[in-house]
């Protein structure tokens, strides 16, 4: 995913779309928010989840200042853009976390149980007017830790130094206050979390949108693997939901589902651009966290395929072909050329990297085997060369074949296969998982 740096726009224009948003955004929460409010209130059927440990929460009174605190940023932020597409995404996010919120609202609601104790002073008239529109219903996922989690991923590279220190602390006291206030439910925290992470991981800060260039895909293999994750993410989600009423515990479960879903909509038409990896290989923090399930699953698994095998082996030419490397591997490269989109390059020092992001199993496109080829023989003349995927057998080798092929190392793609057969690795090139580029005649 290339992403490019956004320029700033005149001040003017942004902040009159920031200001156009708001007038719509602020009647739509209230009306939504109440109204799933009001039909919860209807209901005979309103249960909770509740933790014992959580009748320990001490309530703070105070800490409704906090807790009020979210609403003048949740304005501000949109004034604080450099464009007008960056006031639009921070509106997709709220919108997003605010019609699947209020979704579950409706589908599933919740009911808080603490009955507070009176309160005067600020905090007794804060309470009162909270207490005028937010009804104890609206639980789980909660909308203000959804919020919380894009404000605070909005505004904290804009500050630096103490002040985002400050930032940071102020945003972890919000985001207690929901527990201190008796406002909430343990069991709402992470669901919100997990809702604010998904609408950061749809209107993603810069890139493309996950969505915008989706189109169905007519590989069978593709939809098949699709069809696979889609069918484990709804097994998840339904043991979710079942093993919720035994123990809130099980609730756990809805991320590795997200997960899941979000990889059979990459492998259904999305693409790896469901990844957000850029081409230095670092990946948006949303996508680092919304899909660290499958992640893990992946990690495990190339470790369970490549454990005893040599981490690279060389191909020709200072060209080596190996697994995505763990931390200290790629030393003695000058540049990486990575395929994997679903590993971020590793934490720390690294070499030169190039980020050619293809989706595990399927045929990378024609135009990324050869964007790799030309990246490979390009960095060859600068030094030693680590092509990789995740485990090092499909889409690495097809780029290293193709490479071979195209810069004539090779006469054909089955000299191409033999010679990187001949160093031991278990590499799959036939299709549909590799498209293999014959040499022209």
């Amino acid at each position: 995913m290339h992403v490019q740096e956004m320029v700033a726009e005149p001040y003017g224009p942004v902040a009159k779309r920031a200001a156009l948003w708001l007038l719509f955004l602020a009647p739509f929460f209230y009306l939504t928010y109440g109204t799933a409010n009001w039909l919860a209130s209807l209901r005979d059927d309103v249960g909770s989840i509740v933790f014992d440990w959580e009748r320990a929460v001490p309530f703070m009174a105070w800490t409704i200042v906090p807790y009020w605190s979210i609403n003048l940023f949740y304005a501000l932020s949109q004034f604080v853009n450099h464009t007008k597409s960056g006031v639009d995404r921070l509106a997709g996010r709220y919108l997003t976390a605010q019609i699947v919120a209020v979704a579950c609202f409706l589908a599933f609601p919740l009911a808080a149980t603490f009955v507070r104790p009176e309160t005067t002073g600020l905090p007794g008239f804060m309470f009162a007017v909270l207490g005028g529109f937010d009804k104890p219903f609206n639980q789980a996922p909660s909308l203000h830790i959804a919020l919380l989690v894009i404000i605070w991923d909005h505004l904290r590279c804009r500050f630096s130094g103490p002040a985002k220190i400050v930032w940071h602390g102020w945003c972890l006291l919000i985001g207690a206050s929901v527990l201190t206030t008796w406002q909430h439910h343990f069991i709402d925290i992470p669901t919100g979390a997990l809702l604010g992470l998904f609408a950061l991981w749809l209107f993603p800060r810069a890139g493309a949108l996950p969505f915008t260039d989706f189109a169905l895909t007519g590989d069978p293999w593709a939809r098949r693997l699709g069809a696979y994750y889609a069918a484990g993410a709804v097994l998840l989600l339904a043991a979710a939901v079942v093993g919720a009423f035994a123990s809130a515990v099980w609730l756990v479960l809805l991320w590795p589902a997200l997960a899941l879903a979000i990889v059979a909509f990459g492998y259904f038409g999305a693409g790896a651009n469901i990844f957000q990896k850029e081409d230095d290989g670092t990946v948006s923090l949303a996508s680092r966290l919304l899909l660290a399930p499958y992640r893990l699953s992946a990690w495990i698994n190339a470790w369970a395929w490549t454990r005893r095998l040599p981490a690279r082996v060389e191909i020709a030419d200072g060209v080596f072909l190996g697994r995505f490397p763990r931390s200290g591997e790629s030393e003695g490269c000058d540049t990486v050329v990575d395929l994997a989109a679903e590993f971020e390059k590793p934490f720390g020092p690294t070499p030169t990297w190039i980020s050619i992001a293809a989706m595990d199993l399927v045929r990378p496109s024609a135009p990324d085997l050869e964007r790799a080829a030309q990246a490979i023989e390009a960095a060859r003349t600068r030094g030693a060369v680590l092509v990789c995927c995740a485990l090092g057998f499909q889409r690495s080798a097809g780029a290293v074949a193709h490479w071979l092929v195209s810069t004539g190392r090779a006469n054909d793609w089955a000299a191409a296969e033999a010679m990187l057969r001949k160093t031991g690795r278990p590499v799959h090139l036939a299709p549909p998982l590799i498209a293999a580029k014959e040499p022209a005649e």
